[in-house]
């Protein structure tokens, strides 16, 4: 695929911003959650643009140290006063709820109702996304302004959802090009009424496979319709043999609000994707960032898991968590536009021509980037859990209510020696990287060594 043929870009795809906002705007009012009917339905809807193939794994699946959880689906969900008014109501925000909350139907006080909401009071017009995937719960999230009002009374609660044994599902599409060495594009379809993160994504990686399947290929490209790290993690336990196959990749998120470009690198930081990625930023007038690795965020932790160490980097444009809306009812159809869309559109379009252009272009092996001989301090530890993220929720090493970006910070240094374990860093090479203090490394190392989940070597 020559560059030539995308200096026409901007006549022949110039609709393509609209289109996807408009498909955004199809998905956005859908209930997903990481298993269920949501998730099927946001899959029917872009196999309308695409033949994607879709896969069932069933509930109890081993993938790795995980296992496949019970399928959730919800029909309804409210609160009503003593007067019978709904207070809170799913019906006219599917973010009233806590994500895959178990069914109740039962009269509550309010100080029991309170153990149960979830709230932003330093954005009190917003209503949080708040999940509780491997802890049965029942919770709702409603704005702090109306949670104010609320008068101490009974409450009449119901959740009219099921929790049982069922599938996790997620969509594939696969282009081939002249040889088998792939390039990897993924998104997640498992956040309900959020725009930015991650509907954008899944628009953004609908119109590219749309768009690509009309172009002669060098490269064969691999789409990913997935639910976030659970689904990363099936894909890859199903699917090890076909990763030696995987040249480079990216995971699109966060793709349709005004902020500028941020390209988050891959964990070697200097493979081919990294490479022309900058490349086609240095080349564009627009702003831009360009961040080294961290392994938190959305999937490309689990791709750049030591045991697999794939090239997998991420496009955004204002990164997750960055952004206030983050996780909130404010990420709606108003804080995304298509000329952003169509922006960002056309810089993954690029990056896809250069790689084209560059597809003889060796990678800078791992080898070459540690500097050879050079003397390790400190002790090393090894991951037994290498290929991808080990479940924490169940050692007590992460919050089983998730999605709420405060306290990230404090997980950060398990992440990282999770992540550089790899028996050649050190922890005060694993303190280095991270810029965190060696003692919180250290600590981090003792939590993990007590765990079971790394080694002294």
């Amino acid at each position: 695929m020559d560059l030539n043929n995308f200096l026409d870009l901007k006549n022949e795809s110039k609709n393509i911003g609209n289109e996807m906002y408009q498909l955004t705007k199809e998905f956005f009012p859908i209930c997903r959650s990481i298993t269920g009917d949501g998730v099927r339905e946001t899959l029917e809807i872009i196999k309308k643009h695409i033949p994607i193939e879709t896969h069932e794994i069933p509930t109890g699946t081993k993938v790795f140290d995980w296992t496949i959880p019970k399928e959730w689906n919800i029909k309804d969900a409210y609160v009503k006063n003593s007067k019978g008014e709904k207070v809170i109501d799913f019906k006219k925000s599917n973010l009233h709820i806590l994500n895959y909350s178990t069914p109740i139907n039962r009269k509550v006080s309010l100080k029991e109702l309170k153990k149960h909401i979830f709230t932003l009071p330093e954005y009190p017009k917003w209503i949080p996304y708040r999940t509780s995937y491997y802890k049965e719960d029942w919770g709702f999230c409603m704005a702090y302004d109306q949670f104010k009002k609320l008068i101490d009374e009974e409450y009449h609660v119901v959740i009219s959802s099921t929790l049982k044994e069922g599938h996790l599902t997620f969509g594939e599409f696969f282009l081939k090009g002249e040889s088998k060495e792939e390039i990897l594009l993924s998104c997640y379809v498992c956040h309900p009424s959020m725009c930015n993160d991650n509907l954008s994504g899944v628009s953004l990686i609908t119109y590219l496979a749309k768009y690509l399947s009309n172009k002669k290929l060098k490269y064969s490209y691999r789409f990913l319709f997935i639910p976030e790290t659970i689904g990363a993690i099936t894909w890859l336990s199903i699917n090890e043999k076909k990763v030696s196959k995987i040249r480079g990749g990216l995971v699109a998120t966060c793709l349709g609000d005004k902020g500028s470009i941020t390209y988050k690198k891959t964990r070697n930081g200097n493979s081919i994707i990294d490479r022309v990625v900058e490349m086609v930023l240095n080349k564009s007038t627009d702003k831009f960032n360009i961040i080294d690795f961290f392994p938190a965020g959305s999937d490309e932790r689990q791709f750049s898991s030591p045991g697999f160490n794939l090239p997998i980097g991420s496009i955004t444009r204002t990164l997750y968590g960055k952004f206030p809306e983050y996780h909130t009812s404010a990420d709606n159809l108003d804080f995304v536009q298509p000329k952003y869309f169509q922006d960002t559109f056309e810089k993954y379009l690029m990056v896809i021509s250069e790689l084209e252009n560059h597809f003889e272009e060796a990678d800078v092996s791992r080898k070459e980037i540690i500097k050879k001989n050079e003397k390790k301090k400190g002790p090393i530890y090894k991951n037994i859990y290498p290929k991808c993220e080990p479940n924490l929720g169940k050692r007590g090493l992460y919050d089983l209510v998730g999605a709420n970006k405060d306290g990230m910070e404090n997980k950060m240094p398990i992440f990282w020696v999770l992540n550089l374990s790899d028996g050649e860093n050190s922890l005060s090479d694993i303190s280095q990287r991270s810029k965190i203090k060696l003692e919180e490394i250290e600590v981090a190392a003792e939590r993990l060594v007590k765990s079971g989940l790394i080694h002294l070597i």
